[in-house]
């Protein structure tokens, strides 16, 4: 799972079917809201604040 800004979406893309060998689901976070979690406050590249969740 990676939370990332639109800027590094692509490459947590990559990244994640690297690893998983399988397309992942992307999530518009300005769109969805969850209950239990709360995405970071940051993109886990940069200090941009995370826009997708990509699982």
């Amino acid at each position: 799972m990676y939370c990332v800004c639109k800027e590094h979406l692509e490459l947590a893309i990559d990244q994640f079917v690297d690893e998983y060998e399988d397309a992942p689901d992307i999530v518009d976070l300005a769109e969805t809201k969850f209950s239990a979690w709360e995405p970071p406050a940051h993109c886990e590249r940069c200090s941009q604040p995370p826009r997708y969740l990509v699982v």
